[in-house]
């Protein structure tokens, strides 16, 4: 009886102080509150994303921990830790993170509970103490992950688990965070799943531990990366290990089912990454691989580290060999123009589709599709119409409601690769060669816009190429193609 008894009146004591200490976090939330505008979305200004990315600070590295109980149709329990600096010069004393669906239980900022509340696809943030300009911001929410994702994006339902699509504006449709491009940081993650099924993350596997039914997979890049890039694939899957150029370690992940059917298209890789790197420079980051995701997406995606493929592009007879080839190093070349050279905002899109088309064509060509020639000439003959339709290659329409990949469009993907074209005739190959090497070597791990690659087609070509770019870019009518007077646009 006395063990209860003490037990009782300690217990008592520690209730007493938690209601305190709620009671004045309560009240210093008030305080903090009282004197800032109503609660809203905010952002960084992007024109096609307004309310993406937040101001007041940057991020320096997530650390994500997701619980998979097995069943793809329920959302996992997370937890999101976000390590950032402030940049706000007058400091925080409210903050928003991009997070659009999930279900918030708690958060803290410097290890302090935190006030918070939803405002449109924002989590708004109080914390109990402002936070100073140039100071630590530390944040750790425990959250749900809503696997429901449909034309939004997120998390992908596959025949026997889950992957991530998060682009270009869903990610925060996962994990909060500051959902914008130009907000790279380091990644962690942390997955728990029964012991039965496969992990895989962007990055290097850095520890498996098994915890009962249950193994705990840790992944790690090690560059930065955009939120729009980051990959989790959790399945039945069986993962293929290659060794690429230079030793480089590569690991492709594949339905278990279909491991013998892809092996020949995974032994592709590593003569695609030599193809890739004699023209544009070494590969930048510290593996690659394919993840073949049995579910239907209607589209491929660049996810750093970690390229994601339909399954059905590989076994489909509907498609040329060299069609698929070419797919292939589309989204390899991403990992050099989008993922390590990331676009500064939405409008520079065209840096990361332009190029990445731009190697599909080539690559394609060589493996018997079209010449680079006839693609251009194809492309420029329908430009004037996408042009109208979709918008210019470096200022798209932006996408319509309901369906935020909209934006990836003909006047990104060819209608950009003709700009790249005509910029070869003008300045000749040599010297494009030497700028897309450049471009790369100069912005590695981080963002690049527009006026930052006409500046280097400056430097590179010596010559002032700011005028033919611009009409190229954003002119509502397709110039003349250098060297072709026989070109016509419609």
């Amino acid at each position: 009886m006395k063990k209860k008894v003490i037990s009782y009146f300690r217990t008592a004591r520690r209730s007493h102080r938690a209601v305190t200490c709620a009671a004045v976090t309560a009240t210093a939330f008030a305080l903090l509150g009282a004197g800032l505008p109503a609660p809203g979305p905010l952002g960084v200004g992007d024109r096609l994303f307004p309310a993406l990315g937040n101001p007041g600070y940057d991020v320096r590295a997530y650390d994500i921990s997701f619980d998979y109980g097995g069943d793809n149709t329920v959302p996992l329990q997370a937890s999101t830790a976000i390590d950032a600096r402030v940049t706000e010069p007058g400091g925080l004393a409210r903050f928003n993170l991009d997070f659009a669906v999930g279900t918030v239980h708690s958060v803290r900022v410097n290890g302090l509970p935190a006030g918070h509340r939803g405002a449109g696809e924002d989590l708004v943030v109080t914390p109990a103490l402002p936070v100073p300009w140039g100071a630590s911001l530390h944040v750790e929410v425990r959250h749900t992950s809503p696997t429901e994702s449909g034309a939004t994006g997120g998390w992908v339902r596959t025949k026997d688990g889950l992957a991530m699509a998060n682009q270009a504006d869903a990610a925060h449709r996962v994990f909060p965070g500051s959902d914008h491009p130009s907000d790279k940081a380091d990644f962690t993650f942390r997955i728990t799943a029964p012991r039965k099924l496969s992990v895989t993350a962007g990055g290097l596997l850095t520890g498996r531990e098994r915890r009962g039914d249950d193994t705990v997979w840790t992944y790690r890049l090690a560059h930065p990366m955009a939120t729009e890039l980051a990959q989790v694939s959790i399945g039945r899957s069986a993962v293929a290990r290659h060794s690429g150029p230079h030793g480089l370690p590569l690991r492709d992940v594949v339905p278990r089912a279909d491991r013998a059917i892809l092996e020949p298209w995974l032994a592709k890789t590593p003569g695609q990454l030599s193809w890739m790197e004699r023209r544009v420079g070494g590969y930048p980051f510290e593996t690659y691989g394919l993840l073949v995701a049995d579910a239907t997406t209607g589209f491929e995606l660049e996810t750093q580290t970690l390229s994601m493929f339909e399954r059905e592009l590989f076994v489909s007879t509907s498609f040329a060999t060299w069609y698929k080839e070419s797919v292939m190093v589309h989204e390899l070349a991403h990992q050099w123009f989008g993922d390590s050279v990331t676009p500064h905002r939405w409008d520079d899109l065209w840096l990361s589709e332009g190029h990445a088309t731009w190697y599909e064509w080539l690559y394609g060509a060589e493996r018997g599709g079209p010449s680079p020639l006839s693609r251009a000439r194809d492309a420029y003959e329908k430009s004037d119409t996408w042009r109208k339709q979709y918008g210019t290659p470096a200022r798209l329409h932006p996408a319509n409601p309901g369906n935020k990949t909209d934006i990836f469009r003909k006047s990104v993907y060819d209608g950009s690769a003709v700009v790249l074209y005509a910029l070869r005739e003008k300045i000749g190959t040599d010297a494009f060669a030497r700028l897309q090497r450049e471009w790369v070597a100069r912005h590695r791990d981080g963002n690049a816009s527009t006026a930052d690659y006409i500046s280097l087609v400056n430097e590179v070509s010596g010559q002032d190429l700011t005028r033919f770019l611009k009409d190229w870019l954003y002119g509502e009518k397709t110039p003349p193609m250098p060297g072709e007077t026989g070109w016509r646009s419609r």
